[in-house]
Parts: C-alpha cells; sequence; structure tokens
C-alpha cells in the first residue's frame, strides 16, 4: 500500500477515534441527566443502572471520520451503508429507550438489508468455487442476504453481554474486514472499516476500564455493528468480475465463504447454539437468558475484560487457523471445513466442556477457576489508578481527592 493510503487511513481512523473521545463524556452527561440507563435485574450482570447511549458516541466518531474519507476519496460505493447505519442507530436507540419487540426490529432490520441489497446493486450471490458452485440467481440471493443479514445483526447484539465484548469483537472484525478490503483495492470500504475501528476505541476503553465514566454501547451501538458486518459479508460474496478482489482469489484458490465464517464464527456460532437450544425448550429464540459462552465463563473467570479477551482470543484462533490452512494449499472445500471443525470446536465445545465440569464441579472446574482467578488484575493499585484517569476527561487534574469525584455513583 502507498505511503499516501497509509497516512489517508491512519488520519481518517485517528480524526474518529478523537472526535469519539470528544463527545464522549458529553453523550454521558446527557444520558445521566435524561436517566437514560440500563438497568440491574435478574438476567444482567451489572449491578448498578449504567448509561447505555454509547452507541450514539461511537456513531459522531465515524461520520466525522467519514466525513474526512470524502475529501479523499470518491466515496459514493459506501453511501447505502452509512444510510443504514443512521436507520440502525435510531432504531436501536428507540429500543434502548422503550424496548421494540423483536417482530419489529426483525421488520427493520429487513427493509434496512433490502435497502443495502437494491441501493448498491449487490448482494450474496456467490459461493466462490464452495461445493463448485460460483452464482446463482438473485431470486435465491435476496432472500439468502436476507436471512444471513438478519442473523448476524442479532447474533451481534445478543453476544453483548460483558463489558468490552461487542465492541472488542467488532474492533477485530472490522480490522479483518478491512484488510481484505486493501487486498480488494476497494480503499473506500477499507477505510470505512479502520475508522469504525477508531471510533469505538475509547468507547472500549471507557467500558472496560472506566467505572464513573462507564457506558454500554446499546442496541444502537450493537444493530449498527451488525449492519456493517452485513455490508462486509456481502462485498466478499457478491460476484463481480471486474473486481480485483475476485481475481486475487480466482488464482490463489482461496474461500471467501471460509473467510468470512472464520471472522463471524464467534458471535454467529454462539448465537445459533443459544437459539437452538431456546427452541428445543420450547421458547422464543429471542427469550433472554445466561446460556451465552460469555455467562459460561464469566461464571469461571469473574471477569469481564479476561472473558471478553478469551473470546476474542478465539476468534482470532479461528481466522489464524483458516490462514494456515489456505498457505497449505488445502482446497476450497477443505478450507470451509477446517473452519467450520475449529469454530464448533472452540465455541460450541468450549461451553459443553465447561458446562460439564461445572456440573459435576470437577477438579478440572476448580483448576480452571484458579487459574482464571490468578490472571484477575482489577484489585491490583495500578488498576484503581489507571480506572481514575479514565474517568476524567482531561486526565488526572480530577482525582479521588476532587470534591465532585465520588466513585461509587
Amino acid at each position: 500500500m502507498h505511503v499516501s493510503r497509509l497516512i489517508f487511513f491512519t488520519s481518517t481512523s485517528f480524526v474518529s477515534m478523537l472526535m469519539t473521545f470528544w463527545i464522549y463524556f458529553k453523550i454521558l452527561a446527557i444520558a445521566k441527566a435524561k436517566n437514560l440507563v440500563d438497568n440491574p435485574d435478574a438476567r444482567k450482570l451489572q449491578k448498578r443502572p449504567v448509561p447505555v447511549m454509547g452507541g450514539i458516541a461511537v456513531f459522531f466518531g465515524v461520520l466525522c471520520g467519514t466525513l474526512l474519507a470524502t475529501c479523499i476519496w470518491e466515496c459514493d460505493s459506501i453511501l447505502p451503508i452509512v444510510i443504514a447505519m443512521s436507520m440502525m442507530l435510531y432504531i436501536g436507540a428507540i429500543d434502548d429507550i422503550i424496548d421494540l419487540t423483536p417482530r419489529n426490529r426483525i421488520i427493520i432490520e429487513v427493509l434496512a438489508i433490502l435497502g443495502i441489497i437494491y441501493g448498491e446493486g449487490a448482494c450474496i450471490d456467490s459461493l466462490h468455487g464452495l461445493w463448485g458452485i460460483e452464482t446463482f440467481s438473485w431470486w435465491i440471493g435476496v432472500p439468502l442476504t436476507v436471512f444471513a443479514g438478519v442473523g448476524i445483526i442479532n447474533a451481534m447484539n445478543m453476544i453483548d453481554g460483558v463489558n468490552g465484548l461487542s465492541s472488542g469483537l467488532c474492533i477485530t472484525f472490522s480490522c479483518m474486514f478491512g484488510i481484505a478490503m486493501i487486498k480488494a483495492h476497494d480503499y473506500p470500504n477499507a477505510m470505512l472499516a479502520f475508522i469504525y475501528a477508531g471510533a469505538l476505541l475509547p468507547f472500549l476503553i471507557h467500558n472496560v476500564l472506566g467505572k464513573t465514566s462507564k457506558m454500554f454501547i446499546g442496541d444502537a451501538g450493537t444493530m449498527t455493528m451488525g449492519i456493517l458486518m452485513t455490508w462486509y459479508v456481502i462485498q466478499m460474496l457478491r460476484y463481480d468480475h471486474n473486481s480485483q478482489w475476485i481475481k486475487y482469489v480466482s488464482s490463489q484458490h482461496l474461500s471467501l465463504v471460509a473467510l468470512t465464517l472464520a471472522i463471524l464464527a464467534v458471535p454467529v456460532g454462539d448465537t445459533l447454539r443459544v437459539m437452538f437450544r431456546r427452541i428445543m425448550k420450547g421458547q422464543s429464540p429471542f427469550k433472554a437468558d445466561k446460556t451465552h459462552l460469555h455467562h459460561m465463563l464469566l461464571s469461571y473467570s469473574g471477569s469481564h475484560s479476561l472473558t471478553s479477551l478469551i473470546e476474542i482470543s478465539i476468534a482470532i484462533i479461528i481466522v489464524i487457523v483458516w490462514a494456515i490452512a489456505f498457505k497449505s494449499h488445502c482446497s476450497i472445500n477443505a478450507q470451509f471445513y477446517v473452519v467450520l471443525i475449529t469454530a464448533a470446536s472452540l465455541v460450541w465445545g468450549s461451553y459443553a466442556y465447561l458446562s460439564h465440569q461445572d456440573k459435576r464441579n470437577s477438579q478440572s472446574a476448580y483448576r480452571i477457576r484458579r487459574s482464571l482467578t490468578k490472571m484477575r488484575q482489577g484489585e491490583k493499585d495500578w488498576w484503581n489508578k489507571l480506572q481514575r484517569f479514565i474517568d476524567t476527561p482531561f486526565g488526572p487534574k480530577r482525582d479521588a481527592a476532587h470534591p465532585d469525584y465520588d466513585p461509587d455513583k
């Protein structure tokens, strides 16, 4: 990549990060003043109300970074997704405040995905050689894209259960898709991916490390994440014979389906397991409970940040396994099967193993808990100092001695 492009990518990402940081405490103050908070209940993990407008702060940074990007490149191609993200932001914010029904949310999600399909003129219409299938009709592609998109949006929403998980995963996914778009010479889409990652970073820091400055991303944030991930899946699995990406894939025997599955395996795989389990019990697949992988990991570790780190590591490992299969010249079908087996083993298998050991109250469960507990850093003095720094918008000028500082609020 040319140095000029690297500078542009870095500058737009930095602007998105800076503007998210700038507006974060303003949104936090509004959320507290208007009582726009997520209140604790039997199924939620927090012990006190937490402001839930983080998604709005993040999207402001995305818009600022994207505005700068339009001054650098012709960015008309990303207009449909920016509009769709705005739509998801509004619907998610409404859901955060008054709780929409799952049916109403799905209707809006379907409309947004259809808007992307016909606004961009693209859908999932190719498996790029998997099982010998190249392209297929839009009569199949459009319903498949809508089904996949609704699944991805809800997977990103349902994975948002512990601090830093959904935002950490989305930063990871955005960087991965951004690198793929660079390979495709699709620089506007690559730039958008890194802009979103940059905008999420200040939120992630406050969500994980903050105490008085903590906000949740909310449905406004997770639905925006979900529609963006859907956009990149469409960009990866659409067929465009003029695309440099398609030419590269054809010459290298790279399985785009396997790569896409590898990137999104953690939220999609965990959500499929949870929803199937609920359906088998005669419950609504959207009924909230505590059967996600992050709930199980949290019961062992007792740490939100450690739980998030483990799941992000699993996501990275799955992509690395795919990369090894690709570099080992495995066939397109073999790459897919390797990813599928790896994802099932790490996402489903780890939950099944931990759940089984927990029910037995086995020695293995005890040793895992003891090991994870030793890794927790929350009680150390340096952590508390870092938390006070993060909670203060202008650095360490204010601290616990300041009369306005109350760590228990």
